[in-house]
């Protein structure tokens, strides 16, 4: 295939080849790239012109000059770039044009070569005189000039090859999703529908009431979920201009490519005003939740959430997620048999906390200065237990918004239940504390 050259290419090329002949007295240059004839790798690669100056010289579509060919063979095949003998000259059995007689004068034929890899030639020429030594030198950095030129337009070429195939790749990932949402909704609406039937055929105090009424809280929250998803679907370039990144001194650029930009959260609650609440009205309905998934995977969750909790400020659809995120990060990692302990009452300043703590394999110190981090997973990423490191970085930038803040301490705090070979963690959730009443 035809190395590729853009516009711009060809523009530098021909700037350097105006400078040959108005610097140096050329009376011919012609720029030639690599061409590879068909698919089949016995055959061997030509030179095509892509540029000859003056532009009133002419060459014949896949013509090579006396002495090209062989020379050509040598650079591509063998690598030799040794001039080629009198006797390497193809006879001149047909009449040529006016660009061949000017090259059977004294001519300079460099190759473009650029990290052991050549892409084409510079032919030079001209009848009036010989080159001189320093003369050669000014032809021979032109040559590495192009050769340089040649790279990086390949490189453009490539990157921009690459762009297109990833700007289809996420049409058709945008295709996907779009259908997948839209299926996702019909199910989701019979899980709710389900949900309230059973509500209202068992009775108030029945044991599998808090079960019916679990299943419509998260359908509930699942549904403000997919709102979320439409908003963000539907955004356009603007949009996302628009949007206010948490801290712009975290961008970084390192060669195009764009680090640590943190875009807003798109979760429920999300903008929402933050309100006073009693820590249990928050917590009770999470706990029914998260006993069911327990005694289903044989864990024993022990909780002391105290009735008279104090007070706290804060978002109470962002604080969900947040000890969602966490209860279930404990409940995903602690093994069979153990136990995961809920706790609050602690004050510590005008902040206080919420303990989650379990009796799970741990967190190595290496893995705990790094959590809360988009994507990391430290030791975990060796386990079969799957995992995508999104949640504590959600639950921490949350916490961080409702002027709450995030500890993590491994071994466990509740050293009483935990063993030598399950040491456990302990997250502490630390919420501003209200100085005035839950507000209705």
């Amino acid at each position: 295939m035809l190395i590729s050259a853009s516009s711009e290419f060809i523009a530098l090329c021909r700037e350097q080849m105006a400078l040959l002949s108005q610097g140096l007295g050329a009376s011919l240059s012609v720029v030639y790239l690599t061409q590879e004839l068909g698919e089949v790798p016995t055959r061997e690669p030509q030179l095509i012109p892509i540029l000859v100056y003056p532009e009133t010289a002419t060459l014949r579509q896949g013509f090579n000059p006396p002495g090209l060919p062989q020379l050509t063979q040598n650079l591509l095949g063998s690598g030799s770039l040794q001039e080629p003998t009198q006797s390497q000259v193809p006879p001149r059995t047909k009449q040529y044009s006016q660009a061949d007689s000017v090259l059977n004068e004294d001519k300079i034929i460099l190759p473009l070569i650029h990290d052991d890899l050549m892409m084409g030639l510079l032919v030079t020429a001209r009848g009036d005189r010989q080159w001189t030594q320093d003369e050669r030198g000014e032809v021979e950095r032109v040559a590495q000039t192009l050769a340089i030129a040649c790279i990086l337009d390949q490189r453009r070429a490539w990157l921009q090859q690459q762009l297109q195939q990833q700007q289809i790749l996420q049409e058709q990932q945008q295709d996907l999703l779009d259908s997948l949402l839209h299926q996702f909704r019909n199910p989701l609406t019979a899980l709710r529908t389900f949900g309230k039937l059973l509500m209202k055929r068992l009775h108030p105090g029945e044991a599998n009431r808090d079960v019916a009424t679990s299943i419509v809280r998260e359908s509930d929250r699942l549904q403000e979920l997919l709102k979320k998803f439409d908003e963000v679907i539907d955004f356009t370039a603007d949009d996302l201009k628009h949007l206010h990144l948490a801290d712009s001194s975290e961008v970084v650029l390192e060669a195009t490519v764009q680090k640590e930009a943190q875009m807003p959260l798109l979760l429920p609650g999300i903008g929402e005003k933050e309100t006073n609440c009693n820590l249990q009205e928050i917590l009770e309905p999470l706990l029914v939740s998260a006993e069911a998934i327990a005694q289903e995977i044989n864990l024993k969750l022990i909780s002391k959430i105290e009735e008279s909790s104090a007070i706290v400020k804060v978002n109470k659809k962002a604080l969900t997620e947040v000890l969602t995120n966490i209860v279930d990060n404990a409940l995903k990692y602690t093994p069979s048999g153990g136990k995961i302990l809920i706790k609050t009452g602690k004050q510590e300043g005008n902040f206080q906390g919420i303990f989650v703590s379990d009796t799970g394999p741990g967190i190595p110190p290496e893995d705990l200065e790094h959590l809360g981090e988009r994507y990391y997973r430290g030791i975990q990423e060796q386990t079969a237990i799957p995992g995508t490191g999104l949640g504590l970085a959600i639950a921490k930038q949350l916490l961080e918004q409702m002027q709450g803040k995030l500890e993590v301490f491994s071994p466990t705090l509740e050293s009483a239940f935990a063993s030598d070979t399950m040491p456990g963690t302990t997250f502490v959730i630390w919420l501003p504390q209200a100085t005035t009443f839950p507000e209705e």
